[in-house]
């Protein structure tokens, strides 16, 4: 942990040299990948062992992503992991958002860089009267990808409040493990979003991969990288959501830590309830924003009159972005079904066709549901009704035409600012 004394300053003033652009408006879609392993990490538990063992082991490179760091016992571990890297030659690359990271103190971020690792902040801006004020369109990605090998993926930041230890704040979470040709995918997008060249596929390779989609026999080890972006794929995150509850045949569990989706998407769980689907959403209950319980709350009635069963994570704060669909499908990711998420944000997910994984998935988000959650019902007071139907109509018009009121904010390009130790600030 870093002195109380320690020298704090925005990130805004860690370097005096130009911004670094991003191609982040390349305009890029990943496919179907097969033969492809996948290992689901629930909590800081499972994830920070093994992407830590990961990265010591790592000979050439390493490419992260985050949206958070902070210097507890987590983040003082990733800075040692990423310094030793380093000064045994590997090539390091940490691109961190600048809200997110933006309370990391200059020795922090001085000794990565002194020991060779590149740091990026995303978006930086300056603190008015005390106040952050780079609230929206944020670098929410989670993102490690080692020797172009393995890659993880998920929504766990690096901070001690992902491990039960922290207490009755810690959070719920998931990531996932990829190793196979998915991992190419990933290591490309990182290499483009770091602004870093990354060699486009050759058409002949493009067509390679169009075949060996077709030719695929089952649904097992599929992996495809999705994301969202301010420029070509501002929706494509939401898409998939709605072409998977369109096809559902059986069932849907989705467990979102920040759920309030726009109206299509509801209008899709909703329906998929309708036809016969058994379909679960598992929400936040003890929340770390209240305002996210409230928000989700006005969609219950909407979806648990039409036969959806909602489902509030009591215990600690549910920061999860998961869901099957079937026996075939899973998702894993970063982007919430929120508005930040779904209209502002860069998220990215991997999708996942593979039995096995969508069964242990399933058993952990049933066990989370059965034991650990407490179901919700229909307000039947007329009072409630009355409050619900009201609030519920103006919930419903503002989610439906929020995608376009958010494009008229300003919608900032991928803008990657090198930190330099050397322009420290005297703030």
């Amino acid at each position: 942990m870093s002195s109380p004394s320690m020298e704090k300053t925005s990130v805004e003033n860690l370097s005096t040299t130009p911004p670094v652009h991003a191609p982040g408006t390349v305009d890029v879609e990943y496919g179907w990948q097969g033969n492809n392993l996948v290992e689901l990490l629930e909590n800081g538990e499972a994830y920070f062992p093994r992407v830590f063992e990961v990265m010591r082991q790592a000979k050439s490179e390493i490419l992260l992503e985050t949206f958070i760091v902070f210097e507890d016992k987590v983040g003082n571990e990733l800075q040692q992991v990423l310094i030793d890297a380093a000064k045994r030659g590997v090539r390091v690359t940490a691109s961190l958002d600048g809200f997110g990271c933006g309370e990391l103190s200059t020795a922090f971020l001085a000794a990565l860089s002194e020991a060779g690792v590149r740091i990026q902040i995303f978006d930086p801006a300056p603190k008015h009267f005390g106040i952050r004020t780079n609230w929206f369109r944020r670098l929410h990605r989670k993102i490690v990808v080692v020797d172009g090998t393995i890659a993880f993926i998920g929504g766990i930041n690096f901070s001690a409040d992902h491990l039960a230890d922290f207490g009755p704040e810690a959070k719920q979470d998931y990531s996932v493990e990829v190793q196979g040709p998915a991992v190419a995918d990933i290591h490309h997008f990182a290499l483009l979003q770091s602004g870093r060249p990354a060699r486009a596929k050759y058409w002949w390779q493009r067509r390679r991969q169009r075949r060996q989609e077709l030719a695929f026999t089952d649904h097992d080890g599929q992996v495809r990288l999705v994301y969202r972006d301010n420029c070509e794929h501002t929706t494509d995150i939401e898409e998939v959501y709605r072409q998977v509850l369109r096809s559902a045949q059986r069932r849907v569990v989705i467990a979102n830590a920040y759920f309030f989706p726009g109206y299509r998407l509801l209008r899709e769980i909703r329906n998929a309830a309708r036809r016969g689907v058994d379909v679960r959403l598992i929400l936040q209950g003890q929340p770390d924003m209240m305002v996210a319980k409230l928000a989700a709350r006005m969609t219950y009635d909407y979806l648990l009159k039409s036969g959806v069963q909602i489902y509030e994570y009591c215990e600690r704060p549910l920061h999860g972005k998961v869901a099957l669909v079937d026996e075939d499908w899973s998702t894993v990711g970063s982007s919430n079904l929120d508005p930040l998420s779904l209209s502002m944000n860069l998220e990215a997910n991997v999708l996942i066709r593979d039995r096995a994984f969508n069964r242990i998935l399933s058993e952990r988000l049933e066990d989370l549901s059965d034991n650990h959650c407490k179901a919700m019902s229909v307000d039947k007071s007329p009072r409630g009704r009355v409050w619900h139907m009201t609030v519920g109509f103006l919930v419903f018009h503002f989610l439906r035409h929020f995608p376009a009121w958010a494009g008229w904010l300003p919608a900032h390009k991928p803008r990657l600012k090198p930190f330099s130790h050397t322009a420290r600030s005297d703030t």
